[in-house]
């Protein structure tokens, strides 16, 4: 289904069409660009509101500036969908987030008008605030704006800055009137604009809040802005979802809604005849609450994806025991780590991609004390439409590296709840890392007795002869249907989940490396460093020698789309991993012997 753009908007296709425009047309502009974000995401999904939310503020940074030689960086990539349509890409944008076509997120490769690659970062580097309230309570008043008009103006900037130059020139008859000035001038903006000091304190020259959604008036701000040297900061205060007032009323829910009614606002959803499986994440949040009330220790801590990890579920039911420490990685690592020392359990959850952030606590602050902190690591391996900034790709590979370090991935829904009960096991105080994919797992009926694991032992799938397939996490599923298909072609292939990366069943390996003749690893992360190396270095510690295909994220980086498709592009889906072993099976009939 094709979106139709605006009369005003169909005719920009770049920021330099956009600048042909009367301001007094920015206002429709504006409209036009929101109704078209809305028309497309509800047809072909996408992330929502925080786009919405900078509507204004992306037509006006484009009119007042010339991009792409003045260079625009989206902290966040998920408000860059304007951005994008109005830099020559409104017609690619039904391909967003889907396999080949546009990225969701700004991308270097991609524009010109991209000046930097970002998903979901946590560093602001730009010197626009949008404040859309979800975090600070937006500042408001007359006064306020007022005040921001007056130190915007090129007039009170030339008076302040020539001023400020005679009074340098008066330094040598006593104290340093600058000196004094700057004090004058902080102690009224302390005074009036409460938020203002730490943005001075780093030497930014700060200026709001002002309206987000007011384009003229942004573009008149912007624009003496452009001529006032120095570092500075504008503040503004918009709405995330603004312009559909069901995603201004519950800004979390329709952050991604997925596709939608715009005029009902009803969100489809796929309807079953029967039980389906939950996602890894539900179960993640209601085992939590589980075992929680076994265990008054247990703790759960999250930086600001309650929702996207289900620990929102927890902080429902026991809201004085799950911490939501805001978009601060680092913080909830360390934070985790203190209330380890002090004899409780936390369970900290973050994304994989975004523990790569807090990296350096996870060493310094856990595993080197050897502290009894669970790691859980949502959106493990590919991530979907969302693409390389989300893809979990590395954990395996980084967290086997740091002592004291419990590696493991479950298989299914089961194997999450028993991994997470083990990992809370007095005997097994220390690091423990679980990870588990985004989506929806394998058991419709998933609430199964809490069992301990022996940290180390994985598990036999299926024993079979010449050649094994060896599998850690969700992908073994595939693994599955793999061996499926190859019985009934007349080979049998055997199947492990090792469950754990760290430490392996050397126990069980050596039983796979005297029984096959060749084997084949598979898991959704990335080949240096993961778990088929780890498979590799037990095989040349131990003298085995068996030929060895790994399959898993290849060394470069995998762009966007479902994970099944990338599963199959990285050669790693159910049909690939019956090609590998099909591959092996006819070297290992190929060396066998002849018999004469």
């Amino acid at each position: 289904m094709l979106v139709e753009p605006g009369a005003l908007l169909a005719a920009i296709n770049s920021p330099d069409d956009l600048k042909q425009l009367s301001e007094d047309q920015l206002v429709q502009v504006s409209q036009e660009l929101r109704q078209f974000i809305i028309d497309s995401v509800s047809i072909y999904g996408g992330h929502f509101g925080a786009s919405l939310g900078v509507v204004e503020l992306t037509v006006a940074l484009h009119y007042v500036f010339n991009t792409p030689y003045d260079q625009l960086v989206w902290d966040v990539g998920h408000q860059a969908y304007g951005h994008k349509i109005l830099t020559g890409r409104r017609d690619q944008f039904p391909t967003n987030r889907r396999y080949g076509g546009m990225s969701g997120f700004p991308k270097r490769k991609e524009s010109e008008y991209d000046a930097f690659g970002v998903g979901h970062s946590s560093t602001s580097i730009g010197v626009i605030l949008n404040d859309n309230c979800m975090s600070i309570d937006p500042n408001v008043g007359a006064l306020k704006e007022y005040l921001t008009d007056i130190t915007t103006s090129r007039t009170y900037n030339k008076v302040r800055d020539e001023l400020w130059n005679v009074l340098g020139k008066l330094s040598k008859f006593g104290p340093n009137p600058q000196q004094i000035a700057r004090k004058v001038e902080q102690a009224m903006k302390a005074t009036l604009l409460k938020q203002s000091n730490l943005f001075e304190a780093l030497k930014f020259r700060y200026f709001g809040p002002v309206d987000g959604h007011d384009v003229d008036h942004l573009v008149t701000i912007l624009r003496d802005l452009k001529n006032i040297p120095g570092p500075k900061l504008l503040h503004c205060v918009t709405v995330k979802g603004k312009g559909y007032a069901l995603a201004e009323k519950d800004q979390t829910l329709w952050h991604a809604p997925g596709l939608f009614d715009k005029v009902t606002g009803e969100i489809h959803k796929k309807t079953y005849t029967a039980p389906q499986p939950p996602k890894y994440q539900d179960v993640f949040g209601h085992t939590m609450v589980e075992l929680a009330q076994q265990n008054y220790k247990i703790m759960g801590v999250t930086p600001a994806m309650p929702s996207g990890c289900s620990l929102n579920i927890m902080m429902a039911a026991m809201p004085d025991r799950a911490f939501d420490v805001g978009i601060a990685e680092q913080h909830a690592v360390t934070f985790s780590a203190g209330l380890a020392t002090q004899g409780l359990v936390p369970f900290c959850n973050i994304y994989s991609s975004f523990m790569q952030r807090a990296y350096d606590q996870v060493v310094h602050d856990v595993a080197l004390q050897n502290l009894h902190v669970v790691f859980c690591l949502d959106r493990a391996g590919f991530a979907g439409a969302d693409g390389p900034t989300h893809h979990g790709c590395y954990d395996l590979a980084y967290m086997r590296c740091v002592p004291n370090m419990v590696v493991a991935a479950p298989m299914n829904e089961e194997e999450l709840r028993n991994l997470m009960y083990t990992a809370t096991l007095p005997e097994n105080a220390g690091p423990f890392s679980i990870r588990y994919p985004r989506g929806e797992g394998v058991m419709p009926e998933w609430r199964t007795p809490l069992k301990k694991i022996t940290v180390g032992t994985g598990r036999v799938v299926q024993e079979g002869e010449g050649v094994a397939v060896l599998s850690i996490g969700h992908i073994g599923n595939y693994a599955v249907r793999a061996t499926e298909q190859l019985r009934a072609e007349g080979l049998n292939p055997g199947h492990y989940d090792l469950r754990f990366c760290k430490p392996l069943d050397e126990e069980l390996l050596h039983h796979i490396c005297r029984q096959y003749k060749a084997l084949v690893t598979v898991e959704d992360g990335c080949l240096q460093g993961g778990f088929g190396a780890a498979v590799l270095e037990f095989m040349a510690d131990n003298g085995y020698s068996l030929p060895v295909r790994r399959l898993g994220i290849p060394d470069r980086v995998v762009e966007h789309g479902t994970q099944d498709e990338l599963y199959k592009e990285c050669g790693f889906d159910a049909a690939g991993i019956a090609q590998a072993l099909r591959e092996m099976a006819g070297k290992v009939v190929a060396k066998a012997p002849v018999l004469v």
